[in-house]
């Protein structure tokens, strides 16, 4: 048994609008991935990383971990075209029973009390999957319609979300399809009930130039 941290960082962060994809730029001086690596290494240091990584970007990672004295060992593997690949690619790399988390490397935020929660709940559960709640009116468009929805009904899904990795390893082995949003979306394709747990309101995902400027903020406060 052992604990596995897929932390998915292959994009090229285009509506980031820079030539610089969104998990290396800086945030306070650090580049954003490494706060995620940081994260799972502090929530337990015998966790085994894998960081999946665009192929054009394999050397300007090792440049950076070089510049920043950055040593939190961890696996590189190369991503894929889509998320859905770039998963399955690190997935390839467990041998054995224990649990993985996946997340987005461009969730900087997440807590150690949050993924320490995820780990938990998937011991009991077989999945932990953050979310919070909706707190805007909702509205969906159908045709000419718009109606409303209970927003009371809805979550906002996170990551890290953490599985037995025998339920992800056989899940993956679907044929890809475009409503596979995330890694709790191939588990309900098979029929298999996912575990919500509490998410983090600062648990943002950087996607927008805006975004960095909000994590910094939220920095200052401590994650």
């Amino acid at each position: 048994m052992g604990n596995y941290a897929i932390i998915v960082a292959g994009g090229t962060g285009n509506r980031m609008g820079n030539e610089v994809p969104k998990q290396f730029m800086l945030l306070n001086g650090k580049p954003v991935l490494m706060y995620s690596i940081e994260q799972f290494y502090k929530h337990d240091k015998d966790t085994k990383i894998i960081v999946v990584l665009h192929p054009s970007y394999l050397s300007m990672w090792v440049q950076l971990c070089n510049r920043h004295s950055f040593f939190i060992a961890h696996k590189i593997v190369k991503g894929g075209e889509t998320r859905y690949q770039s998963v399955k690619n690190g997935l390839d790399t467990i041998n054995g029973k224990g649990l993985v988390a996946v997340h987005d490397a461009a969730r900087p935020l997440a807590s150690v009390r949050l993924i320490d929660a995820c780990f938990a709940a998937a011991i009991d559960k077989g999945s932990a999957i953050p979310g919070i709640p909706v707190n805007e009116t909702v509205r969906m468009i159908k045709g000419d319609a718009i109606e409303l929805i209970n927003r009371n009904n809805l979550r906002i899904i996170q990551t890290p979300q953490v599985f037995q990795t025998d339920i992800l390893k056989e899940a993956y082995k679907q044929p890809y399809r475009e409503d596979f949003t995330d890694d709790a979306s191939l588990l309900e394709a098979m029929g298999v009930p996912i575990n919500l747990v509490a998410g983090e309101p600062g648990n943002i995902k950087i996607t927008l130039p805006a975004d960095l400027e909000i994590a910094s903020l939220l920095l200052k406060i401590a994650i």
